[in-house]
């Protein structure tokens, strides 16, 4: 393995480790993949063409955990994932195949949901403020927290909750029990009577609907503690393993979980690149708001990829289909779920998240702005509502990356120009964060979480126009994206973030790939689908209309393309019904995960299973199957378009064939290696667009082989736009990399809005090939100058040609 000096105009001379090609996503769990199972399938990932496995956490997590993220103990690694040794062996394994490691951590949070399992947590509960792990959590100990300076623990199901508290001495010192739960009796506390020993505990135990949380979460999320890492001490000892990793050249990287929670992602980047060093690569999920750059004064080498996600699949959207679907969300949602609607309810849903899911965090950020503010004094039901209108204007996540500044000011004296009733309390707002203290660094944390509850999590479960846009990351105000946004975002990717990672699905994508794909699609029969929409509702009228809207899609996105009926598919009603009970209690208008309407939530359970078992899931296959060579079509197309562009692909598990995915925890699935691995090895000749997804693995490790045969080519290299001629060419999105300041090596062509082209064809549509004869790495046909379209896909709607 070689590092290469790359000069990137952004941000200087950067050392990065450009032997990182692409990456393969791997969910470890316990119970189906754990460090033994990934070297065995190292081969396959290794014939398939991947140079790096991409771990998800791999610390010490709750028991059970089939993520990851909820680390209990961020010092040692996971014994239930093989331990120390295990990942020692993983690591040689891949090394001894030229391959590498790239590791997920989670510097925001430790899980918290049984405290016997989180030995920092633990001791804090059993010695309160006087533990040498206090500082370690941001809680607030304060005589007026809400809990009477102790720490609440929001763990109370129903009134009589309390009562049900009893003393356990089963073990080797006594514990206060809550049906499940244990916690710590401080010293000296002890006696007979459980609710007395809890009055005098260092914690207090609250209902969860109270709003009172004297620590600060991840989002709304009670089970999830945040910690300190602006605290020495705390990034330290939470990063003593990774130290390790790095001292004995076990990882090749690292992708940061959520830094807009970190009270200083910056300084913390900046802490973390020291560690690493400047050779190893450091990609941090960052959520970019419409326009808004990727800070380049970070010492990072860019994203995760929602931003590359959301170009690669807004090119496939058909512009043509944006009124009919737009109308159809207007008759049946009330709203178009288009630009004016995510404008209007955005501001109205984050006041919402503030005023409710919230509610200790803007406390607590309200009593900062007091303090740093120099007014203690001042109405705080004011200023809370001041607090409040000034998170919910915000158009990003945080507003203190570099490349934002003014941002903060201008949303301010907005609001201040709307409502001059806010000058008072703006003006405290504005002076408590000038200061740069506390009241400062908790603006921006609890700005990110509005955010993310308010949009990801809700308002992209109320819109239905075209579900497929409504993505982490995404922008589903703007229906689609055109070639020329496409290639722009390329070139500024190839040349300011070329190590960036690139990604179509993720864990915690909302659907996967071809999910979406094939969702896509319906943005070009647009009309069909508004009619059909109808007329199912008419032969099954569902709950509410919207809602089936919105779930509609999505059963059209992982409906059977094989003839089978949806009945007969194993798990997929399970799944289903799951998805459809997490989309209504997400979107919040008519059930609620805080208070679940169960009369609805039943009727919407008899609907599903009356769609499934009835005509309209016989309509709804007949009609997949016909849309079915389209969406392959895209699927494959906006697959090759990441797999060769700017940039470093990750292949989410199990992506290289066709994928049906969900929300979470929906897509992490295991996933069948065995399967694959046959597959592949049974490739001989360039497959059928069908069912199977040989198609799609053909693609994948052919345009994966291609980067590890020519990686000057690709990571560093250029990028060149290329366009077709003819009366089809807005059909066709191409391009060609190369090294810097040399030939085009490598063209990628792709087909999109295919359904067009079924009645008319390409007609006299041809790309000017640079000088040369090419070859389609796929097919084996061979080019030279001018490619008429119908012969450079007559095998399949992509072709990568190589000089």
């Amino acid at each position: 393995m070689t590092d290469t000096e790359l000069v990137d105009e952004a941000t200087g001379p950067i050392a990065r480790r450009t032997s990182v090609r692409s990456t393969y996503r791997l969910q470890l769990r316990p119970d189906a993949l754990t460090f033994t199972d990934a070297r065995a399938i190292a081969e396959y990932l290794q014939q398939l063409g991947i140079s790096h496995l991409y771990l998800s956490p791999i610390l010490t997590a709750a028991h059970g955990s089939t993520h990851g993220y909820d680390v209990t103990d961020p010092t040692t690694v996971s014994a239930a994932l093989g331990g120390p040794a295990g990942l020692k062996a993983l690591a040689d394994e891949v090394r001894a195949r030229g391959m590498g490691l790239i590791v997920d951590l989670v510097p925001n949070h430790v899980g918290v949901a049984d405290p016997r399992q989180n030995p920092w947590w633990w001791d804090v509960l059993r010695n309160g403020k006087g533990s040498q792990f206090a500082h370690f959590f941001d809680i607030d100990w304060s005589p007026g927290n809400g809990a009477g300076g102790r720490l609440a623990l929001p763990v109370l199901q129903t009134e009589n909750d309390p009562a049900s508290l009893t003393v356990d001495r089963s073990g080797p010192e006594p514990m206060l029990a809550l049906h499940d739960l244990r916690l710590p009796i401080a010293p000296g506390t002890d006696g007979e009577n459980a609710l007395r020993i809890h009055d005098k505990q260092h914690y207090r135990l609250v209902s969860w609907k109270a709003g009172v949380c004297t620590y600060r979460r991840f989002f709304a999320v009670s089970s999830l503690a945040a910690i300190r890492q602006e605290d020495p001490a705390v990034f330290e000892l939470s990063h003593r393993e990774l130290a390790a990793w790095c001292e004995h050249d076990l990882i090749d990287g690292v992708r940061i979980d959520h830094p807009d929670g970190l009270a200083d992602p910056a300084g913390y980047l900046a802490r973390l690149r020291r560690l690493l060093g400047p050779n190893r690569l450091l990609l941090v999920e960052k959520i970019l708001a419409r326009t808004e750059p990727l800070d380049a004064t970070l010492p990072i080498d860019g994203t995760t990829g929602y931003d590359a996600l959301a170009v690669l699949g807004g090119v496939f959207v058909d512009p043509a289909g944006e009124q009919a679907l737009t109308e159809l969300s207007r008759e049946l949602c009330g709203h178009g779920s288009d630009g004016e609607w995510f404008a209007d309810t955005e501001h109205r849903i984050k006041r919402a998240v503030a005023e409710k899911l919230l509610v200790p965090e803007v406390r607590r950020l309200v009593a900062a702005v007091k303090r740093d503010g120099g007014a203690e004094d001042f109405d705080t039901m004011a200023l809370t509502n001041a607090t409040i209108e000034a998170l919910s204007h915000m158009p990003v996540y945080r507003t203190d990356y570099a490349p934002l500044a003014g941002v903060l000011a201008t949303v301010v004296a907005e609001i201040e120009r709307r409502n001059g009733e806010l000058a008072a309390p703006l003006a405290v707002l504005v002076g408590a964060l000038s200061a740069g203290g506390e009241a400062a660094v908790r603006f921006q944390q609890v700005c990110g979480a509005i955010t993310a509850k308010a949009v990801e999590d809700t308002m992209f479960y109320q819109a239905a126009r075209l579900v497929s846009l409504q993505e982490v990351g995404g922008d589903p105000a703007r229906f689609a994206r055109s070639p020329l946004e496409f290639h722009l975002t390329n070139a500024d990717r190839a040349r300011r973030w070329p190590a960036a990672m690139t990604t179509l699905s993720t864990h915690d994508t909302k659907r996967g790939e071809d999910v979406r794909a094939r969702i896509a699609v319906l943005s070009q029969t647009a009309e069909t689908w508004a009619q059909a929409v109808a007329a199912w509702n008419d032969i099954t009228p569902p709950p509410d209309e919207a809602t089936s809207l919105f779930l509609l899609q999505n059963m059209f996105g992982i409906w059977p393309a094989d003839d089978h009926a949806a009945a007969t598919v194993p798990g997929l009603r399970e799944r289903l019904h799951l998805f459809a009970e997490k989309a209504v209690r997400e979107a919040g208008t008519r059930s609620s995960w805080e208070e679940p309407d169960s009369d609805f939530e039943a009727e919407l359970h008899r609907w599903v299973d009356a769609v499934i078992d009835g005509p309209v899931g016989a309509e709804l296959g007949e009609l997949v199957t016909r849309l079915a060579p389209h969406a392959w079509s895209d699927s494959v197309a906006q697959k090759l378009l990441q797999l060769c562009g700017p940039g470093i692909p990750d292949l989410y598990q199990g992506c290289e064939l066709w994928e049906d995915s969900l929300v979470d925890p929906d897509n992490r699935r295991p996933v069948d290696f065995s399967q694959r691995l046959a597959m592949l090895q049974s490739l001989t000749g360039t497959p059928e667009l069908d069912a199977s997804g040989a198609a799609k693995m053909w693609v994948v490790a052919y345009a994966l082989w291609l980067r590890r045969e020519r990686p000057d080519c690709f990571v560093g290299g250029a990028y060149t736009p290329l366009f077709a001629s003819g009366e089809r060419s807005a059909h066709l999105l191409a391009y060609a990399r190369g090294r810097s300041g040399e030939q085009p090596q490598v063209i990628v062509a792709a087909t999109r809005h295919s359904v067009a082209l079924t009645d008319s064809g390409w007609g006299d549509t041809a790309l000017e090939l640079p000088p040369g004869s090419w070859t389609d790495r796929l097919t084996g046909h061979m080019f030279t100058g001018p490619a008429r379209m119908e012969k450079l896909f007559a095998r399949l709607p992509v072709a990568l040609l190589v000089r």
